[in-house]
């Protein structure tokens, strides 16, 4: 199947060989086909052993041959043939039973198929035993298909869950699912777990699990008829309702103000019965404003989709949350996903952008071209790891995009015999240089435990010192990075100094990290905490001391982030809420620029994980680093990303600003279009979700809520008597103030902002009192 990549058909077909090679044909009794069959479906037990599945207009979709299992002992083997018979299930309906010939290679185990049908759906059943090593886990099925129309696609399944105590609804994994598709109809093979990289042309990759010592299950459903991977899921779970939105936009992103946003919906009655359902949508923006909201109601019959969509108008710049909710009597399913409108932005720093991507963009959806363009659309320049047979996107493809490249590559045999450590340095330096990446991290976070100081010696000789000899040696120019610290080490950075890695180095990187944090806390080193809730994980304390680090050390070394990050785990205190994560995403940003640090890769594109894509976690910290959902819908973050990048695109820091309140903070930048302030204040503290408990869990507000109770009126001096200052939002949206003589009068609390057409001395009075929610006069908002 032309879909799937060459190394998954390899692999497929490398263990069909070796089951061919090792198995002995044992033929299978002949015996007459059994059909059953229900609406829409029938299924046809072969005499050979193999079970057809056939539509409700009687055509042949998909033959499903063989079963293949897996054993610790025997390896993977698969069936040959088998003898199929009716029988009566429980409930009195007929069902498919196919017992299967195994080969002499697997002697013993026995595989038994159960196979029966409702409404336009097959219940999928294989028992295995016979074999106290059996490993469910690597369970497969093959399947042949009839007349497709289009390559089979992969979607992992989720749902939409509210926890009862609160906070914003979550994602949760739902399931797998391979769709087939033919010009009239669709299919769906849904398994609660599949990886898809396991599947091939020909196997299913089909966990089961172990019902007892030798003994195992795995079952799949199919379903077809028209409806999307989401909706089949529903029906195959039998959830009694079911929900999904989507845009056929990538990343739900538009470009130009106005442009319709149409948001498509399919609802499923995953039930036995005919029911009423309603639809209910609502979109609000960023201030939590409903920018639409509509409802409707459909009969639907039992195992049947409805399609609808909406339609509303894209804003300049700025983030629009969408829900649907379907709910029929005591059955409610919800949904959610964001829209967004950036205009394109001609960015001039090129290779001197402070702005890049970690890892890779491993996940090409909806294509690699959309994520091109999504990566020239914020502005990404650098992006942190990209080699031949890298996910992602080829080297000579960012190349021709001028996008810079490096390479990060672990796996240094730290200990082990000289010819092991040559022979990972050389394979490492090769591919560095095949790559013609501009710098070489050589490792990622050697320095665990965090603080120990342990290993930087050894980091040195075994790794490090490897690789800068053979680039020396070869004549490249490439410059190398140590391995990322997680955190700001210190104590790490002094031993590895002493062991001579310093002048082994061209960049100094490190992760500074950062829980429940203001982006500006600095906390003393000295009295940094440790532990998974530490203040050792904040950002503008360990950059200063990062600084430090560099001036101190000498030597006119780069500073680079090889990872940042601003996490959004839901209904934890110690991530950020989506709202304040697009505010410390802009701050990050401009304080690394304010400390002159070269590179700041970004951790990541998208939320989920390589392994695991698109499937959704919502426990798993790791997973939540995105700027984009796990659907690839933007988060506020990307916007905040994208401001950032335009605003300080050719910026120069200047100084921090001084007020006489030193709870009122600022930066100051100079650009090409003049200077620029950022602003923000600290009134209401440094620690995030400050009013959390003892339990990790924590109600996290929705992403409209404004979380900074305290608002400060400041007057600023203004480069012309009553010009108009610009003022951006953490997500670029823009509003205008008109200067009364040469001031404007400003209202600030924790979320900073950008200011143009101040002077570079803007320092006012701060007003003495605490300023109402009232907009200020004068302020016009640009749409």
């Amino acid at each position: 199947m032309s879909g799937f990549p060459r190394r998954r058909f390899v692999q497929g077909a490398a263990a069909a060989s070796l089951v061919t090679a090792v198995g002995t044909t044992t033929a299978a009794h002949a015996a007459e086909p059994v059909t059953v069959s229900a609406e829409g479906i029938t299924l046809v037990g072969n005499a050979d052993g193999s079970l057809l599945i056939r539509d409700g207009s009687g055509a042949d979709r998909v033959l499903l041959p063989h079963f293949m299992i897996k054993d610790s002992q025997y390896g993977q083997q698969r069936t040959f043939g088998g003898t199929p018979a009716l029988i009566t299930l429980p409930d009195g309906r007929q069902a498919v039973r196919i017992t299967y010939a195994m080969g002499s290679a697997a002697p013993g185990v026995t595989v038994r198929g159960t196979f029966n049908v409702t409404s336009y759906k097959a219940h999928l059943k294989w028992e295995v035993g016979g074999s106290a090593t059996l490993l469910p886990t690597g369970f497969m099925f093959a399947r042949t298909l009839y007349g497709t129309s289009a390559a089979e696609s992969y979607e992992a399944l989720t749902v939409w869950e509210r926890d009862s105590r609160g906070g914003i609804p979550y994602e949760v994994d739902a399931g797998r699912a391979y769709t087939e598709t033919w010009p009239q109809t669709k299919g769906s093979f849904c398994l609660a777990t599949s990886n898809a990289s396991y599947t091939n042309a020909t196997w299913v990759h089909a966990p089961g699990t172990a019902t007892g010592t030798g003994t195992a299950v795995c079952e799949a459903d199919f379903v077809l008829g028209g409806l999307r991977p989401r909706a089949a899921g529903t029906i195959a779970a039998g959830r009694p309702l079911g929900v999904e939105v989507w845009t056929d936009q990538p990343f739900n992103l538009y470009q130009a103000a106005g442009q319709p946003m149409t948001v498509n919906t399919q609802v499923v009655n995953g039930g036995p019965a005919a029911k009423s359902v309603t639809l209910t949508w609502s979109a609000r923006d960023f201030a939590g404003r409903v920018v639409g909201s509509g409802s409707t109601t459909q009969e639907l019959a039992a195992g049947s989709g409805w399609d609808t969509s909406f339609t509303l108008p894209a804003p300049k710049q700025g983030i629009v949350f969408t829900e649907v909710e379907a709910v029929s009597g005591d059955d409610r399913a919800l949904a959610r996903t964001n829209l967004g409108g950036l205009p394109d932005f001609d960015y001039r720093a090129g290779a001197d952008s402070m702005f890049g991507l970690a890892n890779y963009p491993w996940l090409l959806q909806p294509s690699r071209d959309a994520v091109l363009g999504l990566l020239r659309t914020l502005g990404i320049k650098w992006i942190r790891i990209a080699y031949a047979g890298a996910p992602g996107i080829d080297t000579a493809t960012l190349d021709a995009h001028g996008i810079g490249h490096n390479v990060e590559l672990s796996g240094i045999p730290v200990g082990s015999s000289a010819d092991q450590i040559a022979a990972w340095a050389d394979t490492a330096v090769a591919k560095a240089l095949d790559a013609r990446a501009a710098y070489f991290e050589v490792s990622n976070e050697v320095n665990q435990p965090w603080m120990s100081g342990r290993g930087a010696d050894a980091y040195v000789s075994d790794g490090l010192k490897q690789v800068t000899d053979r680039l020396a040696a070869a004549g490249s120019s490439m410059k190398v990075m140590n391995a990322g610290l997680g955190g700001m080490d210190y104590v790490w950075a002094e031993n590895f100094r002493n062991a001579g890695g310093w002048d082994l180095i061209d960049v100094f990187a490190f992760h500074p990290g950062r829980g429940n944090f203001a982006p500006d806390y600095a906390p003393p080193p000295e009295e940094w905490t440790q532990g998974s809730s530490g203040s050792y994980w904040n950002f503008l304390g360990a950059l200063r001391k990062a600084r430090q680090i560099v001036d101190e050390y000498g030597g006119g070394k780069e500073l680079w982030l090889t990872e940042a990050y601003a996490p959004t785990k839901p209904n934890v205190w110690w991530s950020d809420t989506y709202r304040t994560a697009a505010e410390n995403v802009l701050l990050q940003l401009a304080l690394a620029k304010s400390e002159g640090v070269r590179g700041v890769n970004w951790y990541q594109l998208h939320d989920s994980t390589i392994n695991h894509p698109q499937e959704a976690d919502p426990s798993n910290a790791e997973f939540h680093h995105g700027l984009t959902n796990r659907d690839t819908s933007l988060k506020p973050s990307l916007l905040a990303y994208a401001t950032a990048a335009r605003v300080l695109d050719q910026a120069t820091f200047v100084r921090w600003l001084s007020f006489t309140d030193d709870e009122v903070r600022g930066l100051l930048f100079s650009t090409p279009d003049g200077p620029v302030s950022i602003l923000w204040t600290r009134k209401d503290g440094y620690i995030l979700n400050a009013d959390h408990g003892t339990d990790p869990w924590y109600a996290t507000p929705e992403p409209w809520v404004d979380p900074w109770p305290t608002k400060t009126d400041v007057l600023l001096t203004t480069a012309k008597s009553g010009g108009a200052v610009r003022v951006l939002d953490c997500i670029g949206q823009e509003s205008v103030l008109t200067a009364q003589g040469n001031h404007v009068r400003v209202r600030l609390d924790g979320a900073p902002r950008v200011y143009y057409g101040l002077t570079d001395a803007p320092e006012g009075v701060v007003l003495p009192h605490a300023a109402t929610a009232a907009p200020i006069k004068g302020e016009q908002t640009a749409r």
